[in-house]
């Protein structure tokens, strides 16, 4: 993983600050939010791969953004706040938080929470793409070894470009993809053509997706992307 891309949620200036410079001088990519609603658009448009999040923010609960972002991603979320009670840490960590610091705090220990946090997540993208010769989600089959897609026992065809947006959406399951990640990670850097991407999405849904106008696999983020549903053995979506 080059560079680790680190969300830090702080409204406090100084303490912000303490924490940027910290990350500055490991060469961690870091981006800032100092409220809640801010915090929750960058961890959906920035993906990033870690988040360092305040409790006390201006505009909603440390907790609740816990839980928001845990509908949709599996990111390692530090804690680092000034309530120290073990019931404020308990709710934390039962909402998702991965791990809780209480301030003040040294530099040195952040960074030794962070290096944890990065080696889980190298281990589980290790893990995943050793493991994950098949995606199985509902009655959606994809075999990677293989290049082809089944639903219902019956073999989809698509076309190549197809077959990569769904491969990506696969492989991210449970996560808002932006337009421009997904445009990215298919074309690369020189291809910013959002209308073609909704156009190539649009077909592959026809051919995934048994009614279009209730989606099962694929969920449209008006204005930010797509995100891959999980689909249950109940045949219900989350």
């Amino acid at each position: 993983m080059n560079k680790p891309l680190i969300l830090v949620v702080e409204d406090d200036k100084a303490v912000q600050k303490l924490i940027t410079t910290t990350l500055e001088t490991q060469n961690y990519q870091y981006h800032t939010a100092g409220t809640g609603e801010s915090s929750i658009l960058e961890a959906v448009t920035k993906q990033p791969d870690i988040m360092i999040l305040d409790l006390g923010l201006p505009d909603m609960d440390g907790v609740d953004i816990i839980k928001k972002v845990r509908t949709w991603s599996n990111m390692p979320i530090i804690v680092v706040s000034a309530r120290s009670e073990d019931r404020d840490k308990i709710s934390a960590l039962d909402a998702g938080a991965d791990d809780y610091l209480t301030k003040p705090f040294s530099v040195d220990e952040l960074l030794a929470r962070l290096r944890v946090s990065l080696r889980r997540v190298r281990y589980d993208n290790a893990k995943l793409q050793k493991d994950a010769t098949v995606f199985l989600n509902g009655n959606l089959k994809v075999d990677y070894a293989a290049g082809c897609a089944w639903l219902d026992g019956e073999e989809v065809h698509l076309t190549p470009m197809e077959y990569k947006l769904l491969c990506l959406l696969a492989k991210n399951v449970g996560k808002v993809l932006t337009h421009n990640f997904i445009i990215h990670e298919i074309w690369g850097n020189y291809y910013s053509d959002i209308p073609a991407l909704r156009v190539f999405m649009a077909t592959l849904r026809k051919k995934i997706e048994k009614n279009s106008s209730q989606p099962k696999y694929i969920q449209t983020h008006i204005g930010v992307g797509y995100r891959m549903l999980r689909v249950g053995d109940d045949g219900k979506s989350s």
